[in-house]
């Protein structure tokens, strides 16, 4: 019994690496870049490690560095949290169907889950004969170790390599560009691209460049809840797309 259960890990592994060479190259690069950060902003290697294994949020682990050096404001930065993750709740309401029957897989499969382990996962053809729950597994470990490697050795070069960091913050905005961009080629109809922009943008007007973060995130998360139908069968579409 334990043998065939190595067996089919071992053939889900292989099928689920190759899928995920991409992210491993963006991963680390991203991953590097992050760690180097945090150690220029005053954190040890310890930081982006530990919170690359418990938190696993791109953006919000960017994010997460001015929360940590800025005043205590627990609910401010819960709210904040939530609000930049919560693209995720659609995510797991599409793999609903995808994560049944994985038994003991399915808490971390749910904690783990990512922008791009939901791309693989959701949108991959499964070889005949390997076991869908070890495969999203495979997928959602590997992404997670790409990532945890690159903010480790990110921290740890921060440490040892003195270089003029200055403007390398600039990251998480070019990350967020990035983001948006990969959204806006994954729905036909760009419901979650056109509302970000258009909230963002009113926000802005009404509340001045000091305020408009909060509302704006409170304004896109009661539509996407709003439209949560349309924006779940737009992500399905693109995912099915050929292209």
């Amino acid at each position: 019994m334990k043998g065939h259960k190595e067996k089919k890990s071992a053939a889900a592994l292989k099928a689920a690496f190759p899928q995920t060479i991409p992210i491993l190259a963006g991963f680390l690069f991203l991953g590097i870049t992050y760690g180097i950060y945090m150690n220029a902003s005053g954190f040890s290697f310890i930081y982006p490690m530990i919170m690359s294994l418990v938190i696993f949020g791109g953006s919000l682990e960017f994010v997460a560095v001015q929360m940590l050096l800025s005043v205590f404001a627990p609910l401010q930065t819960l709210l904040m949290s939530v609000m930049i993750q919560a693209r995720h709740l659609f995510y797991g309401i599409a793999m609903l169907d995808k994560f049944k029957g994985t038994g003991w897989k399915k808490p971390y499969l749910i904690f783990g889950m990512c922008d791009e382990s939901f791309s693989i996962n959701c949108s991959a053809k499964i070889p005949e004969g390997v076991d869908k729950g070890w495969f999203m597994l495979w997928v959602t470990a590997l992404n997670q170790l790409y990532w945890f490697s690159g903010a480790t050795i990110g921290g740890l070069l921060g440490s040892l390599i003195t270089f003029n960091t200055e403007g390398l913050d600039f990251v998480m905005t070019a990350m967020f560009v990035v983001i948006f961009l990969d959204q806006w080629l994954k729905e036909r109809r760009h419901y979650t691209a056109l509302i970000g922009v258009s909230v963002s943008a009113a926000c802005l007007l009404i509340f001045g460049a000091d305020s408009f973060m909060v509302p704006t995130m409170a304004c896109i998360l009661c539509l996407l809840t709003v439209f949560r139908k349309p924006i779940a069968k737009s992500l399905e579409e693109g995912s099915d797309d050929p292209k």
